[in-house]
């Protein structure tokens, strides 16, 4: 979508400028109207609908957005990306945006950053969170209170909320299942680690990942199952056991962040031992890279996260805008395949 600041760049002028030709309101010299109109049809631009909606309500529309985590998982630093990247383009027509971060030590704190954007005067929120039936709630009183609500990444389906976009969790969660039977051959013990029984994208990989198993692979056996709280420390101290027990595993299923910690543990304490087990894990980010090369990580399943991010906000801000509500109401990412041979 061509916007008015992208005009404004190339005309060199600003974009109250733009605006002023565009909308033929004030007076603009003829020959920088001119090369503004030329540029605009050279681009296509097409007046957006939803900007005009905004400019008619003569407020700053407010949209909040919750978060995970800050900083100590790739997979939300790549979504804030997005979201940014999305937020900048918005605040051309008045949004602005404030961002929120949960806290796996205390999942009840995600309840008070809702009520504290509510209190801040929102007029949609994305949240990714916990599955708490009192979040929940909460949701369910914002939407009915004309605040439009988008579940990312982790759904929260009891909330009213407009739409979901994220992973299909189950299916995924059999994919990871798939690629662990051709992987082991069909025969393994493996430890399963995850964030929080609590967030439903995790809890769901994991039941979808052993449904599989159930149905086509029965000589793979379940070991132990772990939360690590998307933490790498947790992450390296709970696959070190996994491999030096008395029965370790052959194999390692995460359902969650913490990658690095067992692509550690692995490095070290599986060689070591002469135990270098099969590891399927999620996303994409520079640090794992040599281990996917390497083979320490025998396959990752990437979700665009940038598309987690940014994607919401479209939702919201039609929603908002122009009264349009989304055309469906999962809107899934693909589930990518990625090993060392197709980086």
């Amino acid at each position: 979508m061509v916007t008015i600041k992208q005009i404004a760049e190339i005309a060199g002028v600003s974009r109250g400028t733009v605006d002023r030709v565009l909308n033929n309101r004030g007076h603009v010299n003829s020959e920088t109207a001119n090369r503004v109109r030329r540029i605009a049809d050279s681009l296509n631009y097409v007046p957006n609908k939803a900007a005009k909606s905004l400019a008619a309500l003569k407020r700053e529309t407010k949209l909040g957005y919750i978060i995970l985590s800050q900083g100590s998982n790739p997979f939300f630093s790549q979504l804030e990306s997005g979201i940014r990247k999305k937020a900048q383009e918005l605040a051309e027509y008045g949004v602005s945006l404030s961002i929120e971060y949960g806290d796996y030590s205390s999942p009840e704190y995600q309840d008070e950053l809702i009520d504290k954007l509510v209190n801040d005067g929102i007029d949609g929120l994305a949240i990714c969170g916990f599955n708490f039936q009192s979040t929940a709630e909460k949701l369910r009183n914002i939407t009915l209170a004309g605040i439009p609500v988008v579940t990312v990444n982790t759904d929260i389906p009891s909330s009213g909320r407009l739409a979901y976009v994220g992973s299909n969790y189950k299916k995924s969660g059999r994919t990871a299942g798939r690629i662990m039977d051709i992987a082991t051959r069909g025969c393994a013990k493996v430890g399963i680690i995850l964030g929080s029984h609590s967030v439903l994208c995790h809890s769901e990989r994991v039941d979808g990942f052993i449904s599989y198993l159930n149905d086509h692979a029965p000589s793979i056996v379940i070991s132990d199952i772990r939360e690590n709280y998307d933490d790498d420390y947790m992450s390296y101290s709970i696959a070190t056991e996994m491999l030096t027990c008395s029965e370790p595993v052959d194999a390692i299923y995460l359902a969650s962040a913490g990658t690095y910690g067992v692509c550690k543990a692995i490095e070290t304490v599986g060689k070591k031992e002469n135990n270098t087990p099969v590891f399927l894990c999620y996303d994409r980010f520079p640090q794992i890279e040599p281990m996917l090369k390497s083979g320490v990580i025998t396959a990752t399943i990437c979700q665009q996260p940038l598309y987690q991010g940014s994607k919401p906000l479209d939702i919201l801000f039609s929603k908002i805008a122009m009264d349009i509500c989304p055309e469906q109401e999962n809107y899934y990412t693909d589930i990518e395949i990625l090993v060392s041979e197709n980086m």
